[in-house]
């Protein structure tokens, strides 16, 4: 069996698959209109979650930086960060860039870049977070098994 290198081995990195879900909503919404909502009735809510949506992130890039490990999945990990949301979560970025994704596709009434979400979820699972879990197992072991065992991947 060969060497597994220092680094996860995710499909994409994280903004790049949900950017790229709300991209191709917009293209169908361009092209087939489906709002969801009366028109105007997104925009606070929307707003609001994408505030939100950036301020738990940028919240879980400042942990990272003072643990002084990579934010980035395709970057090798030094440290597990166990302390803020992520006490609550494993996968506290990913909420955030969720609730961003979820907030553009409201405040842009777009039934479509809310539909997306749920293909856009399941290849993070697979291809992110399944990856990126079995890289901290291996580098981590019991460390990271333990905080695997009392802390959710979502919420």
């Amino acid at each position: 069996m060969a060497e597994q290198s220092d680094k996860p081995g995710v499909i994409a990195p994280p903004p790049v698959l949900y950017g790229g879900a709300l991209a191709v909503g917009a293209g169908l919404d361009w092209l087939i209109p489906l709002p969801l909502l009366a028109p105007g009735a997104g925009k606070g809510p929307g707003l609001a979650l994408i505030s939100a949506g950036l301020a738990l992130g940028l919240w879980c890039v400042l942990l990272f930086r003072k643990a002084g490990t990579a934010v980035e999945p395709y970057k090798p990990s030094t440290a597990i960060v166990s302390s803020g949301p992520y006490r609550f979560s494993r996968n506290p970025i990913y909420v955030a860039l969720t609730a961003i994704s979820v907030g553009i596709g409201l405040w842009m009434n777009s039934a479509w870049m809310l539909g997306l979400l749920l293909p856009t979820l399941v290849i993070m699972r697979i291809a992110v977070i399944g990856p990126e879990e079995r890289y901290l197992e291996a580098k981590f072991g019991a460390e990271y098994r333990d905080y695997k065992a009392r802390v959710r991947r979502w919420l």
